[in-house]
């Protein structure tokens, strides 16, 4: 038995302690858009915020996470993400889409840290979050547009 706070809500996952958190959220909780891309922590499609910071779920046993705080794209909220999503929308960022919930948790995670990225910021922010379709010069476009919506 594991306690976790997901998305504001106090759980207690009945699973093996070395379940990966990505299995704990799609089977047992039935949260859904955490997407399993590689199961190696290569690809970002599996991330999530645990205590504020973007980790990959997919090789994050549930028993390494007791008492911590867990934010998936079902949850994720504040000027950060608004302005993320609303850009993603704007710029026309996906194609398939797999692999955005990940890309959006990482995109607010930086601009919750570093409100003006550069060219650069985002690079290494974003790196390890894999998009099957390349959208990347799309995807820094939109996180630089979502960042001159936070300064307004």
């Amino acid at each position: 038995m594991t306690d976790l706070t997901i998305n504001g809500k106090d759980v207690t996952l009945d699973v093996p302690g070395d379940t990966p958190l990505l299995w704990a959220l799609r089977d047992d909780l039935r949260l859904t858009g955490t997407k399993f891309g590689c199961g190696i922590a290569q690809c970002g499609a599996c991330t999530v915020m645990v205590d504020g910071m973007p980790m990959r779920s997919c090789v994050t046993p549930v028993e390494a996470l007791e008492g911590s705080e867990i934010v998936t794209i079902e949850a994720l909220e504040g000027p950060e993400a608004d302005a993320v999503r609303k850009a993603w929308v704007d710029i026309d960022v996906p194609q398939c889409g797999y692999c955005q919930s990940g890309q959006i948790i990482a995109a607010a995670a930086l601009l919750t840290e570093i409100p003006n990225p550069t060219d650069e910021d985002i690079d290494f922010a974003m790196a390890g979050n894999a998009c099957r379709c390349a959208t990347y010069v799309r995807i820094r476009k939109a996180i630089h547009n979502a960042a001159k919506m936070l300064e307004t």
